[in-house]
């Protein structure tokens, strides 16, 4: 008999699984892919933002549900996940919003340093089917083959999102079949469809260094302000920037949200007023759709000169003041009215997941089931992009594996 058992060998079930290992107990792994860490080698456009260089009180700031991870991050901070890669032959480089990446640019380093650490647990390519029940404690896994027995269990099995890479929501079903809660699942890090078509005309064009801004209706307040990259698609809106905010757009329906982007943050009213009166006088004679090209992409110009409502045959010595406003306005407000997410399959990390009341946050420990743990993705813990994600599931690996066999 093992000491433990790990469903999912992706980044939280190898941290755990290393864990374990080096406190000296015996370790079966499942996992349904022919490789370790699937989903871990494709994070991150293949670079792999492994961790964020700050506190654990601000990863905990930015997490939804981030007090339950008080125990996990303080146990295994940002500087000691850094400290660990590094210690295991893959050295760091911090980018710009505090990101964490291997300086190859490789996440398939990251991957193999896990694999590394978690050598010594059997592994098995068995798709698991129930936990093993008796005197309500967990004594083991049935699979698809036969079953196993084993003192501790621990589901790290992710979310439901990339399916293709083993991460298909069925650690959801083992959890509620055992009796948890299950907080319903949803998108997160994830594109936005739009209301409307403007996005389909601007498809392919990419905006560095915009301001975006996300209004909710009821809300005075933005719900998300952000400065970076966006892409305009077929269905709406996509990139870092969006992204990240729609990790703050819940609940999610349709015509609730808004998406502001300031198309020249750099410039403020007057500085772009002025800006836009010496294009002008420069080409004093031309039609005003002909007077943008450098100030704007030519495929985003005949969409601000339609929103402006300025005819674009006006000859620019002829556009009066209050056309200038309302340009203005527009290249410092462009809004996209927001239908839906996109499907849960398209989101890089799913909301939602087992109740964390149900859950010991100093051990990741069930409350409901004795020897049964949770880790990463499972639980009802997500947060913006940066890096968070990845640090709660080292974090919350690690102390499942510290806590399993005690």
């Amino acid at each position: 008999m093992k000491e433990v058992i790990i469903v999912g060998a992706g980044a939280a079930g190898l941290m755990a699984a290393g864990t374990c290992i080096e406190r000296g107990l015996k370790v079966l792994m499942f996992d349904k892919n022919q490789r370790p860490g699937r989903k871990l080698r494709i994070t991150g456009k293949g670079r792999c933002n492994v961790t964020n260089n700050c506190t654990p009180q601000e990863v905990i700031a930015a997490a939804n549900g981030g007090r339950f991870l008080y125990s996990a991050l303080t146990s295994f901070t940002p500087g000691d996940a850094m400290a660990f890669f590094e210690g295991l032959g893959v050295p760091l480089k911090t980018e710009r919003g505090r990101r964490v990446f291997p300086q190859s640019d490789r996440a398939a380093d990251i991957a193999d340093a896990l694999v590394r650490y978690s050598r010594g647990a059997e592994l098995c390519r068995e798709t698991v089917k129930k936990v093993l029940v008796e005197e309500g404690r967990a004594v083991g896994v049935k699979t698809d083959r036969g079953y196993y027995k084993a003192k501790n269990v621990l589901l790290a099995c992710g979310g439901a999102s990339y399916p293709a890479t083993g991460s298909d929501g069925s650690g959801y079903r083992l959890s509620e079949e055992l009796g948890h809660i299950l907080v319903p699942i949803s998108p997160s890090l994830v594109p936005l469809v739009e209301r409307g078509g403007i996005c389909q005309r601007l498809m392919g064009l990419s905006l560095r260094n915009v301001g975006v801004r996300v209004t909710a209706a009821g809300r005075r307040k933005p719900v998300y302000e952000d400065f970076g990259e966006l892409l305009f698609t077929h269905f709406g809106l996509s990139g870092p920037t969006i992204l990240s905010a729609s990790a703050h757009m819940r609940p999610m329906s349709a015509g609730a949200y808004t998406v502001h982007i300031d198309l020249k943050p750099a410039l403020d009213e007057g500085q772009l007023d002025a800006r836009i009166l010496r294009d002008l006088e420069e080409k004093k004679n031309r039609q005003f759709i002909n007077s943008l090209d450098r100030l704007l992409p030519q495929k985003l110009i005949p969409v601000i000169v339609e929103r402006s409502g300025v005819p674009g045959e006006t000859r620019c010595n002829s556009v009066t003041r209050g056309q200038r406003k309302s340009l203005l306005a527009v290249l410092k407000d462009f809004t996209v009215e927001i239908e839906s997410f996109r499907p849960i399959d398209e989101a890089i990390v799913t909301a939602g997941g087992v109740s964390l009341k149900e859950v010991d946050p100093k051990t990741m420990g069930s409350k409901l089931i004795e020897g049964l743990y949770f880790a990463g993705e499972m639980l009802d813990v997500d947060a913006p992009t940066g890096g968070y994600n990845l640090q709660i599931a080292f974090a919350t690996g690690r102390l499942a594996g510290l806590s399993m066999g005690e």
